[in-house]
């Protein structure tokens, strides 16, 4: 069996070569790895079943040790395909903690964050950039620029 990864790979029930495709896909195609069901008040809103996840997402536990928690995600590591949560650590036997990686067919996102347009886009969210923001002030300024000269005029 070749090492490198196959574009013409379609699909297996081997578990091996699933195994494979996912040892050695690249990154671009990793991304779509980390897809997470969305809460069925999120499906209702958006329309969508799963979203990639991003760091800031709050998400909840839905399998293993530590399920029914929720909390934010910390980090994403995409080469291990493992995401970090903050508050989901285990003690060491010298008494510190460690943060423990969970993967992601076990979460579902509760709280999305849409700081990026294209994001929200995506999603079909409506969400002022800072751009607009300023546009917006800038002309409610000028209106009111406008007012004040009008009434030094009357």
């Amino acid at each position: 069996m070749k090492k490198k990864f196959s574009t013409a790979w379609k699909a297996s029930k081997q578990p091996r070569k699933q195994r494979k495709y996912v040892a050695n896909a690249p990154l671009h195609l990793r991304k779509k790895f980390f897809s997470v069901n969305l809460s069925k008040v999120l499906r209702e809103k958006y329309g969508k079943r799963n979203v990639v996840l991003r760091k800031g997402d709050t998400v909840k536990i839905m399998r293993g040790k530590f399920a029914k928690k929720t909390g934010k995600v910390t980090e994403i590591k995409m080469k291990l395909g493992k995401i970090y949560i903050e508050k989901i650590t285990a003690k060491k036997k010298d008494g510190s903690s460690v943060n423990t990686p969970i993967r992601a067919s076990n979460l579902q996102i509760i709280e999305l964050v849409l700081d990026d347009a294209k994001r929200a886009k995506k999603l079909g969210a409506k969400v002022e950039t800072k751009k607009e923001d300023k546009e917006t002030t800038k002309k409610v300024n000028q209106k009111e620029k406008v007012e004040k000269t009008e009434e030094k005029i009357k």
